[in-house]
């Protein structure tokens, strides 16, 4: 520090400096003290000068990071409200998604199974909101109970469709030919079922429910209301001895005894098709239920329905009489398929379990379609 004080002080020697005027001559002498001391000054005010610039510099840079620091937080603040916006956005899809399932599960169950049915006792009780602490778990909550009651109602479709195939087969029916039924009308959109365009699973319900709709259709159309209410046959279907000449003959149809004028009934419900008198049949009415199957009433003493008449099943059609090829007052009773004569009786015989349940399904059928 000396040295540099040396240095300085070697640079500034004393100046004398002569001023003349007015014919005067002054002398003023500058010290080398004093040159220091405005050396000093003018190294003070530069320092002050530096120290404000330094300040305004510092105040400027302490604006732009805070500007930078606020536009980070505007941004994360956007980043944010955009996360939850999707994260909304995804949760209100999902649970549009959930909603049109449950719709399209409700509208299947009203259908085919009626409004009578308690879901809870197919799916049983599932957590309540409070265990589930967060919108994902709730919405896979809602799935597997969706799905696990779609699997219950399959298997209860299955269950019932099983039985009416093998009651169709006990009849000597083939169920994939009695389920081709004729089928029309205009194009009406799903609506509830819509989803069922990306759900596979509920897609195949849905066609195993149409399935077993056609078949339960079909089966309560099947003529197995007993026509007469005669506890007996008096002749069974198959190969007998003719009652006029005793020569073999094959007999199409069962015999019901009984008194004369008895009443007819409709062995299951369709549409007269002929009531005339017909070659060894006398008096006859036929019904068509559908399907090529044909119900045929012969010997009547009287008729109790016209052609084009829609019966339903036990409503009277004609009177018991002994018309025609008849050795004394019966009914004889035919069913055809597809215009052949086939054994009537298991149709007679047809499991009534089977068929309670096929017309409880058609009455959930079209309550839901009334609603509609």
């Amino acid at each position: 520090m000396s040295g540099i004080i040396a240095r300085l002080a070697a640079m500034m020697p004393e100046r004398e400096i002569f001023v003349r005027a007015g014919g005067t001559v002054r002398f003023i002498l500058i010290t080398r003290r004093m040159q220091l001391g405005a050396l000093a000054l003018l190294a003070a005010l530069v320092l002050v000068w530096a120290m404000g610039i330094g300040v305004t510099l510092w105040r400027q840079a302490s604006v732009v990071a805070a500007q930078a620091s606020l536009a980070e937080q505007r941004s994360n603040v956007s980043s944010e409200a955009a996360r939850a916006s999707a994260e909304r956005q995804s949760v209100d899809a999902v649970a549009r998604e959930l909603e049109q399932r449950q719709d399209a599960l409700d509208a299947l169950m009203d259908s085919h199974f009626g409004k009578d049915v308690d879901q809870t006792r197919v799916v049983g009780q599932g957590p309540t909101a409070a265990a589930q602490p967060n919108a994902s778990e709730r919405f896979a909550l809602i799935r597997e109970r969706q799905e696990m009651f779609a699997r219950t109602l399959t298997r209860a479709a299955e269950t019932r469709l099983a039985k009416l195939e093998a009651a169709i087969r006990g009849v000597g029916l083939n169920p994939a030919q009695l389920a081709r039924g004729a089928q029309g009308g205009p194009f009406v959109p799903a609506g509830q079922l819509g989803i069922m365009d990306k759900d596979a699973n509920l897609r195949s319900l849905f066609n195993l429910l149409g399935r077993l709709s056609m078949l339960e259709a079909a089966f309560t159309v099947l003529p197995s209301g007993r026509p007469t209410l005669s506890p007996m046959m008096t002749s069974t279907y198959g190969y007998r001895r003719d009652p006029f000449n005793g020569m073999p003959a094959f007999h199409a149809g069962v015999d019901f005894p009984g008194a004369h004028g008895q009443p007819i009934l409709a062995a299951s419900s369709g549409r007269v098709v002929f009531a005339g008198r017909k070659s060894g049949y006398g008096n006859c009415i036929e019904i068509d239920h559908g399907h090529a199957i044909i119900t045929r009433y012969a010997h009547l003493a009287g008729f109790g329905a016209r052609p084009g008449q829609m019966v339903q099943r036990g409503q009277q059609i004609g009177r018991m009489g002994s018309t025609g090829r008849s050795t004394g007052t019966h009914l004889h009773f035919e069913v055809r398929v597809n215009g052949a004569a086939v054994n009537p009786r298991p149709f007679l015989e047809a499991r009534q379990d089977v068929l309670e349940t096929g017309e409880a399904g058609i009455g959930a059928t079209q309550r839901a379609s009334n609603r509609g």
